[in-house]
């Protein structure tokens, strides 16, 4: 569980795999709040699109008695969070990493999307220890939703925010470059 969201391992059966359920907290769901279900829907069909090495895929998306859900690849590497612990690393690995997810965001920016929450924890890693960003477009539904966090601060993790995001500016693409310098 994070702040945002729950995330489940679930099987489809269909593909004989076993995938990321992501689903949105209670308050979320859509039965309570149309406008935020339109939001999303928009920004789910928009990530599903996303189509980049370095970048979590969406399979899928959705609602289920009422609550929006996405499906994921299930990766079982961990995050990069998990990794940051093992000191020091090597300059290789580093480079490998910041480059990965470099082109992530530049590939995102390019696409007009912000993603407005780099960092470790959302950074995932899968089984050959290459980098995926997660929870892209997330951060900027929920806060167009309301503006704040379930726990009532702006959307994002205060230790990886550049200014203009800790001030509830307009943000751009130089907000991620910020983000991913402090990781």
């Amino acid at each position: 569980e994070g702040g945002m969201a729950s995330v489940y391992k679930a099987y489809q059966p269909a593909l004989d795999r076993y995938v990321a359920i992501k689903v949105l907290p209670p308050q979320r769901r859509a039965d309570q709040d149309a406008q935020f279900v339109a939001r999303f829907d928009r920004e789910s069909r928009i990530l599903a699109q996303l189509q980049h090495p370095h970048i979590l895929p969406v399979f899928d998306y959705g609602r289920s008695e009422g609550y929006p859900y996405l499906v994921m690849p299930l990766l079982t590497g961990g995050t990069l969070a998990d990794t940051l612990n093992d000191y020091p690393q090597p300059l290789h690995i580093i480079r490998q990493r910041i480059s990965q997810i470099g082109e992530a965001l530049d590939y995102a920016h390019a696409h007009d999307l912000v993603h407005r929450d780099v960092k470790p924890s959302n950074i995932l890693l899968d089984e050959r220890n290459n980098c995926l960003l997660s929870d892209f477009g997330l951060a900027k539904v929920l806060e167009t939703a309301n503006k704040i966090t379930v726990s009532g601060g702006v959307v994002g993790t205060p230790y990886y925010m550049s200014p203009e995001q800790g001030l509830g500016d307009t943000l751009d693409r130089r907000t991620d470059i910020y983000s991913l310098g402090v990781v």
